[in-house]
């Protein structure tokens, strides 16, 4: 088995359909966006799961230290950095904007890696950025104030990134995906149960500083995909017009 890194359910999704990958990982969004496309590709396993708790959650929106913006009604006309657009990131804030009251309609997105966000923050570039672990420790630790968990108020069981194969290979190799699916519940039911050993595997494939590993907010590993949070998903993105109409959950999940 040969592991490749790449850039998220866009990227991931042309090289599934072309057979260069067998399986990739992306978020619920990227892959809702390519079934309405007509692509042929299947969700076969869960990968992460907002915690549900707003003060422990490991995605949030954040604003620069001393900023005016106290709340995501707020980002009306203003600039909210997401790592990419027509995704998870704009889908969620823009419903953390309207369950605030806010008009999601006259928020301004723009595209940046999540490294770069903190200091683009700080320098005016954006009034607002949506980040990650370990980004959103680090954010922290540099005084960004959160003002929304995202995830969590689009749904406290939402899956936000799922592993996904083409539908060929299910037709050709049914016994491989099984095999697949069988492999990657095991390893979330071991995440779970095993928090501190999981958190120390970053140190074996990333350069992060093995002291905020300990800081960190994770996600839940949860082997159920919750099909009421996709349906939300779903009804957001017909809403945002990324889609015309919602999947049907039962051909799109494995």
């Amino acid at each position: 088995m040969t592991i490749e890194t790449g850039g998220g359910g866009a990227t991931t999704v042309p090289r599934i359909v072309s057979g260069e990958l067998d399986f990739a990982f992306g978020n619920v969004v990227s892959l809702m966006v390519a079934r309405e496309q007509g692509l042929p590709l299947t969700v076969v396993a869960n990968g992460m799961t907002t915690t549900g708790d707003a003060e422990t959650d490991y995605s949030a929106l954040v604003v620069p230290e001393g900023s005016d913006i106290t709340a995501p009604a707020q980002l009306q006309d203003a600039t909210v950095a997401i790592d990419n657009l027509r995704n998870i990131g704009d889908t969620s804030v823009r419903n953390s904007v309207r369950l605030d009251g806010g008009d999601a309609d006259h928020v301004d997105f723009v595209e940046l890696a999540f490294p770069d966000m903190v200091g683009a923050m700080d320098n005016g570039q954006i009034d607002a950025a949506w980040v990650v672990e370990p980004f959103l420790t680090i954010a922290l630790e540099q005084g960004a104030t959160p003002i929304a968990a995202n995830f969590v108020e689009l749904d406290p069981e939402l899956s936000i990134a799922t592993y996904f194969t083409g539908d060929e290979l299910i037709a050709s190799d049914p016994d491989t995906v099984d095999a697949f699916t069988e492999a990657m519940n095991a390893s979330l039911v071991y995440a779970e149960e095993h928090p501190d050993e999981t958190s120390q595997i970053l140190t074996t494939f990333t350069e992060i500083d093995p002291e905020l590993i300990d800081q960190l907010r994770w996600p839940r590993f949860e082997t159920e995909i919750d099909r009421g949070a996709l349906e939300t998903v779903a009804d957001l993105m017909v809403t945002d017009g990324l889609i015309d109409s919602a999947p049907d959950l039962d051909t799109f999940i494995r």
